[in-house]
């Protein structure tokens, strides 16, 4: 895979990309900004619901030295999708939805590993917030083997509020935890499902677990405490795919 450029900069060149239907990941945009170019530019953010963060400049100055005029837009290497459009797709087909929401997940490596599997074991949507979530950049796509050019990514402003959306749609929530009431052997994994899996550090958030149907976790034997996130949501999307096929 050739290396490809992951960011575009300055106000116009931003602008023509946004109206050329170009994928924007998100905007990184200098604090204080202003102008009529600028105020251009937020309109067209608020109309292709953008993710956009402000930050101080210097921040902007250590990832390009060129003249930004107070703006980097990250490119995306992928479409987003609609869950709400994909969703009745998946059930008009007659296989129960298999779905994955990353959680504080923001490595990009560990994101296109779990891309990767995800592909391998049939899940039909990956599911990631606007914030705290990888860029799904060139390294992405390279690690995930070119998965996430076949799987589907929807990106969402609040989880919790798909996660309520995807429970009133029959999807059973399925929290991955270290302290996890259920080990895989013994919890019902089959029917409609979305696996959540949360960074190593982090974790899944109290309140996505808080509404969960299913708390599960590993059992490990060794003297190390955890799995890496990418290992641990292989292991346990294989087990939600051989429960569904049994």
């Amino acid at each position: 895979m050739k290396d490809k450029i992951d960011y575009i900069y300055g106000l116009r060149p931003v602008i023509e990309a946004i109206g050329a239907g170009k994928n924007i990941d998100r905007l990184l945009i200098k604090k204080g900004l202003k102008g009529s170019l600028y105020f251009q530019l937020m309109q067209e953010v608020k109309n292709h619901s953008i993710p956009c963060q402000f930050v101080p400049g210097e921040k902007l100055d250590r990832i390009s030295r060129k003249n930004h005029q107070g703006i980097i837009a990250w490119l995306s290497e992928i479409e987003y999708n609609d869950i709400s459009t994909l969703l009745p797709v998946i059930y008009e087909s007659g296989r129960d939805p298999f779905l994955l929401i990353l959680n504080n997940i923001t490595d990009v490596r560990n994101f296109g590993a779990i891309a990767r599997s995800a592909e391998c074991f049939g899940v039909d949507c990956i599911i990631i917030p606007e914030k705290g979530a990888a860029r799904i950049n060139a390294e992405a796509v390279k690690t995930s083997a070119g998965a996430l050019n076949k799987i589907p990514v929807a990106r969402v402003k609040s989880l919790m509020k798909t996660l309520e959306y995807l429970k009133d749609s029959g999807i059973k929530i399925i929290c991955a935890s270290e302290k996890g009431s259920s080990d895989i052997h013994s919890a019902d994994l089959k029917g409609p499902s979305v696996l959540v899996m949360g960074s190593e550090d982090r974790g899944v958030s109290p309140e996505i677990i808080g509404i969960s149907d299913v708390n599960i976790s590993i059992p490990l034997s060794g003297s190390i405490e955890s799995l890496n996130v990418s290992v641990a949501a292989g292991i346990l999307m294989y087990e939600i795919a051989g429960c569904r096929e049994r």
